[in-house]
């Protein structure tokens, strides 16, 4: 599928000059700082030094005096706290984290996490039921509860009280609860908007530590678990989010808790520097699989582990999960391209409907994303659950998904979500309705430029300029994610220097050596992955263009500045 190369708004000439001359850097550089808003010195030095100093004062949120005085009130009483999370990572971190640090401090506790398959997203009958039979007073929601007001009022029917900790969208009616803390509630002063669930639950725990006069530095400990919750839930990692992910990480490389070290060590990232990427694409994953294919609670049982054995032997059984994982939504994918592709009407539309009652529920949205990257378009994928069509759909960006989903809610016995994911319940019957009203609704908004897909170029740069003292610079833009991505670089006629190859298990990658013609003293070693079908050209000597970004490769102790290729159009084009 070809790409569309759009290259970002440029800072002014004046913008960046100035900028480059204050901090002594390449007007690329200072470009970069620049295009993220960062336009004087001491936005620079707030951005590449992080600081805990600057986390907000968690009393800034609305009812964050109520919460803290509620759980003061259970500490008094010996009261028991159920703290409770969705099943995935945002949601079991959550619990992990507000759990341990309680337990510090404070015994009477027990975690509580859904089943996917029973239960269902958040705050269910099933949950609170529990929490009767277990003689618990009050309930610390986290990743959840926002629009459970049905079930929080059944349970202040049953005298539990409730303490709402969430980062999604309020509606207007908002639960019963004793407190609610969420940024996004309109009449919320707090004043960054992006938390994940996990992040609300350490301000929760910033501030009744401020309460008890407990030392901040106890609470450093526990950031691992909240970085794991920021890169998982793709939030923008910018302002607090920032903070919270830089020292995250280095707790997460110099001394993480039991659980995410045999997470790391399962995954092959013992031996490297692990950075968000990493966390999104090998520690998440292991993580999110037990609520997929088992239960959430296996994952809190992991992250709460004391001892290295007992998180190494439910790490691999985690790890079993995650591999059952791969190979059912591997086989689905297969299976849905298939069903695609049998439809004489597929290619005529503009979004894709898949209905099999016998596809997996747990992974059905990892299924939808895939069909994405080989059909760009809106996706819903569907499977039956307890007698309803329950799926995931996925959007392309730019596109909001979720207005189409309000518009096709008479269709619907449930639904939820935001602009690119939402999840949904139907009744089966309904599902041929539901097909033709999400085309219909995607079609009438839709433009034809949101139906290709697009690499965003942040610069132009010569091959020249990319120098060690550069990438050192580059380095300190870091964390990247959301709202801070990765720079994508764009260089114009650039030659290989004959050492081009095909490698990977299937043949699929390239391996080149790069120098573009202006300059061919200066060549770098480049890997272009899913981009083996351009060998024949390139091998032949002929000049292209690329997008990448740079990275360091660090291969049996050997460390280098490497070429990561995003897309080539040779010269043909």
């Amino acid at each position: 599928m070809e790409k569309k190369w759009v290259i970002k708004e440029q800072g002014t000439a004046e913008e960046v000059n100035k900028l480059a001359s204050q901090l002594g850097i390449d007007t690329v550089l200072a470009n970069l700082l620049v295009q993220r808003n960062i336009k004087t010195f001491d936005q620079a030095r707030l951005f590449f030094r992080p600081d805990l100093k600057d986390l907000h004062d968690p009393f800034l949120m609305k009812d964050m005096n109520k919460a803290t005085e509620r759980i003061l009130s259970a500490f008094r009483k010996n009261e028991k706290i159920l703290v409770y999370g969705d099943y995935d990572v945002d949601g079991t971190t959550s619990v992990a984290l507000v759990y341990s640090f309680l337990k510090k401090f404070y015994s009477n506790l027990l975690y509580y996490i859904p089943n996917r398959y029973t239960e269902g997203y958040g705050i269910s009958y099933e949950g609170i039921e529990f929490a009767e039979q277990n003689n618990v007073g009050l309930i610390i929601a986290l990743d959840c509860g926002i629009k459970a007001v049905e079930k929080i009022e059944y349970a202040k029917g049953k005298n539990l009280d409730f303490i709402v900790c969430d980062h999604h969208l309020p509606d207007e009616k908002l639960p019963p609860a004793v407190a609610i803390l969420d940024p996004k509630q309109s009449d919320c002063h707090y004043p960054f908007k992006h938390l994940s669930g996990c992040g609300v639950g350490f301000k929760l725990l910033q501030g009744i530590s401020l309460k008890n006069g407990i030392p901040f530095q106890e609470l450093i400990p526990f950031l691992d678990l909240v970085v794991v919750s920021i890169a998982s839930d793709i939030v923008p990692i910018t302002g607090e989010n920032r903070i919270l992910a830089h020292f995250g990480l280095k707790q997460l490389n110099e001394n993480p808790c039991s659980g995410l070290k045999s997470i790391i060590n399962i995954s092959g990232l013992d031996s490297k520097e692990i950075a968000i990427d990493d966390i999104v694409f090998r520690i998440g994953p292991p993580i999110n699989a037990a609520g997929r294919m088992k239960s959430g609670k296996k994952a809190v049982e992991l992250l709460v582990a004391h001892k290295d054995d007992l998180a190494r032997e439910i790490g691999d059984a985690i790890n079993i999960f995650n591999n059952d994982r791969k190979n059912v939504d591997r086989r689905i994918t297969q299976q849905a391209i298939k069903m695609m592709a049998s439809d004489n009407d597929f290619f005529s539309r503009k979004s894709t409907v898949l209905y099999n009652p016998k596809w997996h529920k747990g992974v059905i949205g990892i299924v939808a994303s895939r069909l994405i990257e080989t059909y760009f378009r809106p996706t819903v994928v569907l499977t039956e659950s307890n007698g309803l069509a329950t799926g995931s759909a996925r959007s392309v960006p730019g596109f909001d998904l979720y207005r189409v989903m309000e518009n096709c809610s008479d269709l619907l016995e449930d639904f939820g979500g935001h602009t690119y994911a939402a999840g949904m319940t139907m009744k089966v019957e309904n599902v041929p309705l539901f097909r033709e009203r999400f085309e219909n609704e995607v079609s009438k908004t839709i433009t034809p430029d949101q139906l290709v897909p697009k690499i965003e170029v942040d610069s132009f740069i010569s091959l020249d300029k990319i120098t060690p003292q550069f990438f050192k610079i580059l380095r300190q833009f870091q964390p990247f994610g959301p709202e801070n991505m990765s720079p994508v670089f764009m260089t114009e006629n650039v030659v290989d220097n004959g050492t081009i190859k095909i490698v990977g298990p299937t043949k699929e990658h390239l391996k080149l050596g790069l120098f573009s013609e202006n300059n061919p003293r200066v060549v770098f070693p480049a890997i272009g992955f899913n981009q083996a079908h351009h060998y024949n050209l390139i091998n032949a000597g002929m000049p292209f263009d690329l997008c990448f970004t740079i990275e360091e490769n660090n291969f049996r102790g050997k460390k280098n500045i490497q070429l990561n290729i995003k897309d080539i159009k040779t010269r043909e084009y």
